[in-house]
């Protein structure tokens, strides 16, 4: 029966459908629900892994014992993953072994814009790029022939407007292959030099035989229409330029990515008058195609940054949108903002009225660089403010160490935190880091990590105790506060930027939208007793707003957590229960 389905959710019914038996992912935006879906599967053995390069080990070593095997990841995580991909593209596989990267055109939620088909390219592993949900169900299923044939893990790259669109879908059955029985192969597995260079022409040859294969397969088809203009695109971009064009224009339409095929671009170039390259970020198939001595339009009309949309291509290619496609102009900016009872927002203010320099990480935290609280400097890359702050106090020694502090959530520390930590403690600077505890992973969804006791299905799970780990990583100084309490992480605070020592601060109050924290009645104003001080402004709370000079409580945004009160001289903000 046909369904309407989420890319990502395809996805993971692709998985189940092709037998898969292992995944294991790290959560990020857009890649996070292929794994969560995959997880309601009692047939798969899902788990979520502290980073993305141990989820791709994971998944290796599943595929080397004979079942097919899964690891997803955001184009971010591709980068901490690169290093065993780059080997096991050596090794090949044994059962099949796919992986997902979700590239975000437009950084809808990530800190850079890169373009995961360079990864492909430079690892010379295939890659396929669905363009619907559809596809993305048939072509995780093709990943893993492919990835079984020719002896390669597959990399199958998602974006964000097809992970987050519906589409029709037809779900077929489950078919597990018979396992293939691990056998030990020194020469195969065993990447030391001796053997990798024998592993090299290896590569080289599937390379060959993956482009003979690109010129024939199903998932690289041409749809002629109009021969005035010929089209070359794949992904979302497919679906704004057949958007655009209709059947004004002849499409080669790409599924595999990498390798790309040579006589069947040059056969479709043949037949139309004028080729047009249209793909989001960076001219990889313009850049192949050029190679094949073609003249294309490309990025010299089309931009390398943000995504496409039906109106920008029309505009940039001199044509008129279509009725409904144009651009909507003028609509008002909604910036994003810590949630109401965000247990980091008190933590963040006291950092700001102590002027400390913070360099920060990965999380729903970065949000404490926007206005009003301004409190974040820095934010790089997974576990980078350890690090950081590290090679930021031992340029400066005593300048900086009495007023500056690193910033990084839970999940972010068991992800890449841990090794900063241990470098802080191995080479002694004087450093204060704040571990910024809400109990679970909250800027990608809610999901579990290590520190929190549960795994991906809700179910008890080894449980890392954050204060046993720091001292036993050398820490003397270890203390935790709640980030409600203004006064209290006010002297921690201080006390432990005045240390001569390095320091971890756990600031530790579960995530205010966890279903199992109970909210407070909402907070009330007392309008007599407001003075118009704007002091509980400085909090940035959106439940709190200022209107006909008085602050006002939003009663269905409000929790109750009393950190707002804290800020009030004049006792103008009362219990909601009182």
């Amino acid at each position: 029966m046909k369904q309407l389905m989420l890319g990502n959710q395809a996805f993971a019914r692709g998985l189940y459908e092709a037998g898969v038996e292992v995944v294991s992912s790290y959560p990020g935006t857009p890649s996070t629900e292929v794994t969560e879906e995959a997880a309601k599967y009692d047939e798969i053995y899902c788990e979520w892994a502290p980073n993305e390069k141990v989820a791709m080990e994971v998944a290796y070593g599943a595929c080397l014992a004979g079942k097919r095997s899964f690891c997803g990841m955001k184009h971010v995580g591709l980068n901490v993953a690169a290093d065993p991909l780059f080997t096991i593209a050596y090794t090949g596989v044994n059962a099949g072994m796919v992986i997902c990267v979700a590239d975000d055109p437009g950084m809808h939620s990530s800190q850079n814009e890169q373009d995961s088909r360079h990864y492909a390219i430079a690892a010379k592993v295939p890659m396929l790029e669905p363009a619907d949900s559809a596809e993305a169900l048939e072509y995780t299923k093709m990943a893993y022939e492919l990835s079984e044939k020719y002896d390669t893990p597959v990399i199958l790259r998602m974006c964000t407007r097809i992970a987050h669109s519906q589409s029709v879908v037809e779900p077929g059955e489950r078919l597990v292959p018979e396992r293939k029985p691990y056998e030990k192969n020194i020469a195969k597995y065993v990447m030391m030099p001796a053997n990798a260079k024998k592993r090299h022409p290896f590569v080289e040859q599937r390379t060959k035989d993956l482009t003979a294969f690109a010129e024939t397969c199903d998932c690289n088809r041409v749809e002629m229409g109009d021969t005035a203009i010929g089209i070359i695109t794949s992904s979302t971009s497919y679906q704004y330029a057949k958007e655009v064009f209709g059947d004004n224009a002849s499409i080669l339409k790409l599924g595999m990515i990498h390798p790309l095929p040579v006589e069947k671009i040059l056969d479709f170039a043949a037949k139309v008058d004028k080729l047009i390259i249209i793909e989001e970020l960076d001219g990889i198939i313009e850049t192949h195609c050029k190679a094949l001595g073609l003249e294309v339009t490309g990025k010299d009309v089309l931009p390398s940054i943000d995504e496409f949309s039906q109106s920008l291509i029309a505009e940039k290619l001199g044509m008129k949108p279509k009725e409904g496609c144009q651009k909507i102009e003028n609509l008002p900016n909604r910036p994003p903002v810590m949630c109401a009872g965000c247990p980091h927002r008190g933590m963040f203010y006291t950092l700001a009225k102590n002027k400390c320099t913070v360099l920060g990480d990965i999380g729903c935290y970065t949000l404490g660089a926007v206005a009003p609280l301004n409190a974040m400097e820095m934010t790089a890359c997974m576990g980078a403010s350890i690090s950081s702050i590290h090679g930021f106090n031992k340029a400066l020694g005593e300048e900086s160490e009495g007023k500056t502090v690193a910033v990084i959530g839970d999940s972010t520390f068991m992800h890449s935190g841990m090794t900063g930590l241990a470098n802080i403690a191995y080479n002694q600077s004087n450093s204060t880091v704040v571990i910024l505890d809400n109990s679970i992973t909250g800027m990608t969804g809610h999901q579990q990590n290590p520190t929190t006791g549960y795994n991906i299905k809700g179910d008890p799970a080894g449980k890392i105790d954050l204060e046993a780990l720091c001292r036993a990583m050398g820490f003397n100084r270890v203390v935790v506060v709640d980030p409600y309490d203004l006064k209290e992480c006010d002297r921690v605070v201080k006390e432990e930027l005045a240390a001569k020592e390095p320091s971890v601060i756990i600031s530790r109050r579960p995530c205010a939208l966890l279903k199992y924290v109970k909210a407070k009645p909402a907070l009330k104003v007392d309008k007599d007793k407001c003075k118009g001080c704007k002091a509980c402004m400085k909090l940035g709370c959106p439940a709190l707003c200022f209107k006909d000079g008085k602050a006002t409580v939003d009663a269905t945004l409000c929790v109750g957590c009393g950190v707002c009160q804290q800020l009030c001289a004049f006792d103008a903000l009362k219990d909601g229960g009182k």
